[in-house]
């Protein structure tokens, strides 16, 4: 069965551009050659760390988005383990997520449609109550006199 995943990685920051075109190529056709597909390859650049990691503070950011199985995601993760430039990774399965976005926004959808456009309460003022004076409420009516 076939998910979407996000899988972010972290590369040493002095690997040489040429080298982490080299990484990147290699996981990927890591993912082809199990029957995934690459749908996004995403360098993010050169950015500081939250903390230090294998003795660096800031890394190369990439993220792979990819359509695979199971087996696929763990023989990447492992070549990622294995592989000494990344310092750090994580996969995340988004494709229920989007599932549930798309939901929430059909339905958001659905009910701009229903609320009807000539409401008059268009603004917040217009649509809270008028406060009646308590000096008004105790006063009599007053009747027109004819």
């Amino acid at each position: 069965m076939s998910r979407v995943y996000e899988v972010m990685f972290i590369i040493r920051p002095d690997v040489t551009e040429e080298d982490t075109d080299k990484l990147i190529a290699g996981f990927s056709a890591t993912v082809t050659g199990g029957g995934g597909v690459v749908k996004n390859v995403d360098k993010m650049g050169r950015r500081k760390l939250a903390y230090m990691v294998r003795k660096f503070n800031d890394g190369n950011y990439v993220l792979l988005t990819i359509e695979a199985n199971g087996a696929v995601v763990l023989e990447l993760e492992r070549r990622l383990r294995v592989t000494e430039p990344v310092i750090k990774f994580i996969t995340v399965r988004t494709d229920e997520e989007d599932k549930r976005v798309a939901k929430v926004k059909g339905l958001r959808g659905v009910r701009r449609a229903s609320v009807p456009s000539g409401s008059g309460a268009t603004s917040p003022a217009a649509a809270a109550p008028t406060a009646i004076p308590a000096a008004a409420e105790a006063a009599e009516p007053v009747q027109a006199s004819a």
